[in-house]
């Protein structure tokens, strides 16, 4: 089953986002030598790419300001970011659009580890969905199709396929599935999203395995061993279960390791201490590591903590994440169209239009790129004085959303107007 087949890949992905993925790497020998005595050692870096990519897809509004209420009002001003996380981590997310118990679009962010898509080869548009979930007693499961919604149910959890009964039918009045894919893919034939982190897990499990190999040489070799000659050891009697003396002895060192002075009454006894192991090498092989990294990651260097090589200023801080912004960049052209075709189904449920002839919305993005709010201000206004931004455009611009725009043009009898906040010979008021 199509909804099945992927999830060993999402739990992959999953122990790598969460930092919880197995050590790779060790060989058979260590792993015995160090038995249970070394913990998780896991340099997370898989969850900071995903996150420093979707903290740059930011919707701000949309070409018809009135869906800002209904989008604000489905908190999708706050789930759209779990969504863009979710289809950078596993490839997939999926938007539901239905209308609530007063005709009202609702919009919900689903997991693709519950969903499922079929999509047509010619038009690529989804013809049919499925999204199944457990309670404690049952599995349920809703199949979408572009003319009915049929709900099904097995007295069971853990069904896959069988023992489903339908409970619930719907007529779908949109003419279309209410399901919206968000697939993090550049390519045409892919039946399925990339997720952010394949190019990325080889790398994590070499820099990972190399920490892990650093932290054991510090503790066997890097701290300095002591050594004395001269010395007899000390023989001590080996006792059973319950303390009794079995017999046999066993020879032990007579100075314990924690000893801070090591006093011999031999004249014969010498004492020394051997070099500590250089850790450099081992340096060596991380910076390697997150070079690859980087180079794959599109991070740059201070997002990784290569505390050499910062920015030293606020332009090669911006050139520095070029490459990052250009990877959000080509997500939000890539997410932009599903999230297009879900402000299509909310304003074909608040409007009944046929969302096939709804054509005229776009997304609206936040800048991808780091800008200081100084500077931003600072080419905004100028921009806007030379007349060649409007007035909400300019607004925009500074990161304002569609309701607080429409809020300061609705204030501007009562107070400033909103265009004397761009204007150069009034000075700029301490918002900005």
């Amino acid at each position: 089953m199509k909804l099945d087949e992927p999830q060993a890949r999402y739990a992959e992905l999953d122990a790598y986002y969460t930092g919880m993925q197995a050590l790779s790497f060790l060989s058979p020998e260590a792993r015995t030598a160090l038995g249970g005595r070394f913990g998780r050692m896991a340099s997370n870096i898989p969850r900071l790419a995903v996150t420093a990519l979707a903290e740059r897809l930011r919707i701000t509004g949309f070409s018809d300001p009135g869906l800002w209420a209904d989008w604000v009002r489905n908190d999708m001003d706050q789930l759209a970011g779990v969504a863009h996380r979710e289809a950078l981590q596993l490839g997939d997310a999926f938007v539901i659009v239905w209308a609530d118990q007063s005709g009202r679009p609702k919009v919900t962010i689903e997991s693709a580890k519950q969903v499922a898509a079929q999509t047509d080869p010619g038009t690529r548009r989804i013809m049919a969905a499925v999204k199944r979930w457990e309670t404690k007693t049952t599995t349920e499961a809703v199949w979408y199709g572009p003319d009915r919604i049929v709900r099904y149910r097995a007295d069971q959890t853990g069904a896959t396929i069988h023992g489903f009964r339908a409970v619930e039918e719907l007529v779908n009045p949109l003419g279309e599935v209410p399901v919206v894919a968000i697939r993090n893919t550049g390519r045409i034939l892919e039946d399925r999203g990339a997720s952010e982190l394949d190019d990325l897990m080889p790398l994590v499990d070499g820099l990972n395995k190399t920490l892990a190999d650093m932290l054991v040489a510090s503790e066997y070799t890097a701290r300095p061993r002591r050594w004395a000659t001269g010395i007899e050891l000390v023989e001590d009697p080996v006792l059973d279960a319950a303390g009794n003396e079995t017999g046999e002895t066993v020879e032990v060192n007579p100075i314990p390791e924690g000893a801070r002075a090591m006093i011999s009454e031999n004249e014969t006894a010498k004492f020394g201490q051997l070099p500590g192991a250089d850790l450099s090498g081992y340096e060596t092989a991380v910076k390697v590591l997150l070079g690859q990294i980087e180079a794959v990651s599109t991070l740059p260097s201070h997002y990784l903590g290569v505390l050499s090589d910062q920015p030293a200023s606020a332009d090669a801080l911006r050139a520095a994440e070029a490459s990052l912004t250009a990877r959000a960049e080509a997500r939000q052209a890539t997410f932009g169209r599903a999230w297009e075709q879900v402000a299509k189904l909310m304003v074909a449920i608040g409007t009944g239009r046929d969302p096939q002839l709804i054509d005229d919305i776009r997304v609206q993005w936040a800048d991808a790129s780091t800008r200081s709010v100084a500077q931003e201000s600072d080419a905004v206004v100028k921009l806007f004085a030379a007349g060649l931004l409007p007035r909400d455009y300019a607004l925009q611009r500074l990161g304002y959303s569609d309701d607080v725009i429409a809020s300061m043009t609705s204030s501007s009898s009562a107070g400033p107007r909103a265009l004397d906040y761009f204007n150069p010979a009034k000075g700029m008021p301490n918002v900005f």
